[in-house]
C-alpha cells in the first residue's frame, strides 16, 4: 500500500514530483504524469577526503542562520563549540577554540564512551528566538538533577525489580535520557551572532529512566517541513529485547518520537496523557488512527538507531541506520506509523537472503523491512576488529563530487568501511566504496594500516550541503574526486536542488556557448556510460578494484527479485555495550 511508504498525500507528491511546485503527479482520480528523472550520474570510484580538524566529535550541526562558514560541534563530555568551517580549496583547517565552548554541560553528563551528550538540535527559528535543545545520558546517583520516570513501569507491564543489573553493575533506571532546552545569549537581533549560550536550563522537555546503560540512541532532529522535534531511542540494551520494549506500543523505547515543543501543555493534559515532559502532541501523529499507541510515537520497532537524517533534496525522506545486534546491519526508510521490528519475522521465514531483499514482499504482520545494509561475516574470527556497528550518514547533495550526488552514505564504525546506497524509483542498491585522503589536504592524514580515519562516530552536513565524516582521527570533508585520482563527470543532476557554488564570471553569451558544447559532449559520454554499465556492470567512475555489495531491493510491491548478493566480509560482532 502507498500508505506504507508515504506519510501523506503531500509526501507522495513531493517524492514523485521532485519539487514542491510541480503538482503534475498528484493523484486526483484521473490520469497522472510521473516525473521520470533519475540519478543518472555514474557510480563513484571512491570517496576523496580532506582533513580539516584533529579533534574527535560526535555531532556536527550547521548554523541555523544558513551561514556556510559556521557549524556547531559537540562531544560526549558535554561541550558544544561554535566553529568556522573553511571553504574547500582554501588549504585551511577548522577554526575552533576548544578552551571556549559555546555551552559546557560537563557536570551534567556521565563521561564514558557510551554516555554523555548524544544529541543537539537548533530550533528552526533560532535566529529570532535563540532556542536549542540538547539530549544527554546522565547518572542519577551522581546528580540530583538527573531524574525521571522509569521506562520500566506498570503502563508497559514491566517490573524494575525483575530486570536485574546490567553487565556494568548499574541498576535499572539509574541512568536517564534527558532532553533540555537552552538559549543563546543575546537578543532577537543578535542570536545569529551569539558565541555563548546560557548554561541554565530553560526547561526540561523530556526525561526517561533507562532499563540498562546501552542501546540508548538519543539523537535529535527538527523536521525540515513540519518543524517538530524528532527523538530517536534505543530498545534498552539487552540482546533480543527480551522485554519486548520496541514492540510495546506503550513503551517509548525503540521508537522515533515526534513532539511539538512550541506549545506548552496544560496541567490536565500532562496528567491525562501521562506525558514524559513539557511538550504537546502533533495532531497528525499516528495515534490519531491507533489509540493503542502512545501519542508521542511516530515509528516503532527499532533496536538502536544510530544517526538518522532527512534528505535535503527530498525532505520527506527520513533515513535511519539501525545498529541491530544481529548479523545484519541495516538502513531503514522511515514512514509514519512504520514498524521496523523485522528480525522476528525474518528469522521465522528461515530465508537465505538478506533482510533488505525482503522489501520486494508486502509488509508481513505490519513489519517494514530495511532498504539496504551489510552483513557481518563469521568467516574471519581471527580478525583484529572487535565488533561491527553501523553509522548512518546523508544523501549526498553537495557539488564537490557529482558521482556521489543523490546517493546515501553510511559506514561501519570500527572498520571505517563505507557504502553508498542508490534509490532508483524505489529500487535500492548499495555498494561498498573505498576512500582516501587528498594530497592537498590542509592537515596531513595518518595513512596507517587501519586507514586514515580510525573509528567513525558520525557524519555531518553543512549549509553548503557538503558532507563531513567525524572520526577518532579528526574531521574530514568530501572533496573533488580528482584530488585523489578518482574519475568523475563535471556535472550532477539536481532534482530541483541547487548545489552550492557560484558564478565563474563568464558572460551570458559565453556561458550559453559552453553549455551547448558541454551538453553535446555529456550526451555522448552518457550514452557510452549507460552502455558500459548495462553490459559490464561497471561505471565510468568505477575502477573495478573494489569488491562490492550488490544488493537490490524493491521499495513497495513489485515482482519478486532473485535474492542474490555478494556480502562484504566482516567479523561477527561480539557482545558489547551499545550506544
Amino acid at each position: 500500500m502507498l500508505t506504507d511508504f508515504f506519510q501523506s498525500e503531500n509526501d507522495f507528491c513531493m517524492s514523485l514530483s521532485g519539487t514542491p511546485n510541480n503538482q503534475s503527479v498528484c493523484f486526483n482520480g484521473h490520469g497522472v504524469s510521473f516525473n521520470t528523472r533519475r540519478n543518472s550520474s555514474p557510480p563513484p570510484t571512491g570517496i576523496c577526503l580532506e582533513k580539516i580538524g584533529n579533534g574527535s566529535y560526535l555531532n556536527m550541526v550547521p548554523h541555523p542562520d544558513g551561514s556556510s562558514s559556521k557549524a556547531f560541534f559537540s562531544r560526549q563530555d558535554g561541550k558544544i563549540w561554535l566553529a568556522t568551517v573553511p571553504e574547500q580549496g582554501m588549504q585551511e583547517g577548522l577554526q575552533i577554540d576548544v578552551t571556549s565552548p559555546f555551552l559546557d554541560l560537563s557536570t551534567e553528563g556521565h563521561l564514558s564512551s557510551d554516555l554523555g551528550l548524544v544529541g543537539v538540535a537548533f530550533h528552526p527559528d533560532f535566529a529570532n528566538n535563540g532556542r536549542f535543545f540538547v539530549s544527554y545520558i546522565c547518572d542519577g546517583t551522581q546528580s540530583p538533577n538527573c531524574a525521571g520516570r522509569c521506562s520500566c513501569d506498570q503502563e508497559v507491564e514491566c517490573d524494575p525489580s525483575k530486570l536485574g543489573s546490567d553487565n556494568n553493575g548499574a541498576h535499572p533506571c539509574q541512568y536517564h535520557l534527558l532532553i533540555s532546552e537552552y538559549s543563546a545569549e543575546g537578543s532577537p537581533s543578535s542570536f545569529s551572532e551569539a558565541t555563548y549560550a546560557d548554561p541554565s536550563e530553560v526547561r526540561r522537555v523530556f526525561s526517561m529512566g533507562l532499563p540498562y546503560v546501552s542501546n540508548h540512541a538519543g539523537q535529535l532532529l527538527f523536521g525540515p517541513t513540519d518543524g517538530y522535534l524528532y527523538i530517536f531511542t534505543g530498545n534498552g540494551g539487552i540482546r533480543g529485547d527480551p522485554f519486548n520494549f520496541s514492540q510495546n506500543k506503550k513503551s517509548l523505547l525503540g521508537k522515533i518520537m515526534r513532539l511539538n515543543i512550541d506549545d506548552l501543555p496544560q496541567l490536565n493534559e500532562i496528567a491525562n496523557l501521562s506525558l514524559w515532559g513539557n511538550y504537546t502532541i502533533p495532531k497528525d501523529n499516528p495515534n490519531a488512527d491507533d489509540s493503542s499507541l502512545r501519542p508521542e510515537i511516530w515509528a516503532m520497532g527499532l533496536e538502536n538507531p544510530w544517526r538518522c537524517s532527512f534528505d535535503s533534496g527530498r525532505p520527506f525522506h527520513l533515513y535511519c541506520a539501525d545498529d541491530v545486534q544481529d548479523q545484519y546491519k541495516v538502513v531503514d526508510l522511515i514512514s509514519k506509523g512504520g514498524n521496523y521490528g523485522w528480525i522476528g519475522v525474518y528469522e521465522d521465514q528461515h530465508v537465505g537472503y538478506p533482510p533488505w531483499a525482503a522489501q520486494v514482499i508486502k509488509p508481513t504482520q505490519g513489519i517494514v523491512f530495511p532498504i539496504m545494509g551489510y552483513k557481518v561475516s563469521s568467516s574471519n574470527p581471527e580478525n583484529s576488529m572487535e565488533s561491527a556497528s553501523i553509522v548512518g550518514g546523508y544523501v549526498y547533495r553537495g557539488s564537490a563530487d557529482p558521482c556521489l550526488y543523490g546517493r546515501y552514505l553510511f559506514a561501519d564504525m570500527y572498520t571505517s568501511a563505507m557504502w553508498t546506497g542508490t534509490d532508483d524509483n524505489g529500487k535500492y542498491t548499495s555498494s561498498s566504496i573505498p576512500s582516501r585522503c587528498s594530497k592537498k589536504t590542509p592537515i596531513l592524514c595518518d595513512e596507517s594500516a587501519n586507514g586514515p580515519l580510525g573509528p567513525i562516530s558520525s557524519f555531518g552536513e553543512d549549509n553548503n550541503l557538503d558532507v563531513f565524516i567525524l572520526a577518532s582521527q579528526g574531521v574530514y570533508r568530501i572533496v573533488q574526486p580528482t584530488l585523489c585520482g578518482y574519475a568523475h563527470l563535471n556535472s550532477a543532476p539536481t532534482d530541483g536542488v541547487t548545489p552550492s557554488g557560484g558564478s565563474n564570471g563568464m558572460s551570458a553569451s559565453m556561458k550559453a556557448l559552453v553549455a551547448s558544447v558541454l551538453s553535446v559532449l555529456a550526451a555522448a559520454v552518457a550514452g557510452v556510460v549507460a552502455w558500459r554499465c548495462y553490459f559490464n556492470n561497471t561505471a565510468f567512475c568505477c575502477n573495478g578494484n573494489v569488491q562490492v555489495t550488490n544488493n537490490s531491493t524493491m521499495h513497495g510491491d513489485g515482482p519478486a527479485a532473485k535474492p542474490g548478493d555478494i556480502e562484504f566480509a566482516m567479523p561477527k560482532p561480539q557482545e558489547r555495550p551499545g550506544r
